[in-house]
């Protein structure tokens, strides 16, 4: 009894020692097991997509600082159409970085204190008004990054005229103050990234619900479906609620923008499913690889193929629409945009079932919207 118990805890030494956690993922499949390198596209994404994209956008709130300064020392028409170029090349630049919400982001809450929107107009009039405001409070992060330069160069009034004239003093200096803490807050999660996070991120390649992979994975759906299907499109056609809003459109005070800034959400989404690098048509390792290197099949068709397809459907029929704005507003029913909607919806359950189970991934959220 002593000699069996003896070799069975050497056979299951042996299994302990060989099922080491070195960033690899094994799956069986058919009996043959296939390993994927995590941590090969862990990199990937960090030196890549993620660090290169920050980078970008840093340049870009820089440009849009120095178009402000420009139009806050000469105020004319010309230099607020070249300041609101610059805003709107800065806020697609963002759709780039806005999905990276983990690490020194997630530290920052840097999503919530760029980008939210409706704007409280009311609170940035009363900023205008009185000259005092406190824009670290949470309180405000509705008024305050892109959303509230949105109302402040395109919603204040009805003609460009008239917005150059309602830059007061304190209207001024509120605006100033917005995009230099855009630019502080971009400084610090990009110094993260650059300091200690990017190694920290990268060797944390294990395949467990508290590995850099499985929490992205969930990250990244989870911008997809909140922030760029819901957020974008679903809440302001009335997807969840049958009444359409679109007064909680991106960019509602430029119509003509809340699309484009769809769009871009959109590739950079699956640039990102394809391990793309940013500003370059050269790809590495990516969730995309990693199903091809899982052979996953779903119908007789390879799963990413099919992520990709849909992708590529759904923008399709949203290049298809006119402005959101119109869409909405000038039908009594936004069909073409529920249409284009439910293609975009589509992409859902093939990241958030299909590739999750493929990886062996759980998902960490629970989803609200009731679809």
């Amino acid at each position: 009894m002593k000699s069996i118990r003896f070799w069975l805890f050497i056979a299951l030494l042996g299994i302990w020692a060989c099922s080491t956690d070195d960033g690899s993922s094994s799956n069986d499949d058919d009996d043959n097991s296939v390993t994927f390198d995590r941590k090969a596209m862990l990199t990937n994404w960090a030196d890549n997509l993620i660090i290169p994209a920050y980078e970008d956008f840093a340049v870009r709130l820089n440009t849009m600082q120095s178009a402000y300064a420009a139009f806050s020392t000469d105020a004319n028409e010309a230099n607020l159409t070249t300041l609101r170029t610059a805003w709107l090349e800065a806020y697609k630049s963002w759709q780039y970085v806005s999905m990276y919400e983990i690490g020194p982001a997630e530290t920052a809450n840097y999503r919530m204190q760029m980008n939210t929107y409706p704007t409280d107009t009311d609170a940035i009039d009363q900023f205008t008004t009185s000259g005092s405001y406190d824009l670290a409070a949470e309180a405000n992060f509705d008024a305050k990054g892109f959303p509230a330069l949105d109302y402040l160069l395109n919603g204040m009034a009805a003609t460009d005229a008239e917005i150059i004239a309602s830059f007061d003093t304190n209207t001024r200096n509120l605006t100033s103050d917005i995009i230099d803490d855009m630019i502080a807050l971009t400084t610090t999660v990009v110094n993260g990234w650059k300091g200690t996070y990017r190694d920290e991120f990268v060797n944390n390649s294990g395949a467990s619900a508290t590995a850099s992979t499985d929490r992205f994975v969930n990250d990244y759906i989870y911008y997809f479906e909140k922030y760029l299907r819901a957020g974008k499109m679903g809440i302001p056609i009335g997807a969840f609620t049958g009444t359409p809003a679109p007064q909680t459109l991106e960019a509602y005070y430029s119509p003509q923008n809340s699309k484009i800034l769809f769009l871009a959400g959109l590739t950079a989404s699956q640039d990102f499913f394809n391990g793309k690098h940013f500003g370059s048509s050269a790809k590495g390792e990516s969730l995309a690889s990693y199903l091809v290197a899982l052979n996953s099949v779903k119908d007789g068709d390879e799963l990413n193929e099919i992520i990709n397809a849909q992708f590529d459907t759904a923008r399709s029929y949203v290049s298809a629409l006119g402005t959101f704005k119109d869409e909405i507003e000038n039908n009594a029913s936004p069909t073409d945009m529920l249409l284009a909607y439910d293609e975009v919806q589509r992409i859902i359950p093939l990241l958030k079932v299909d590739m999750v189970s493929a990886m062996s991934i759980s998902i960490d959220y629970v989803d609200a919207d009731g679809d």
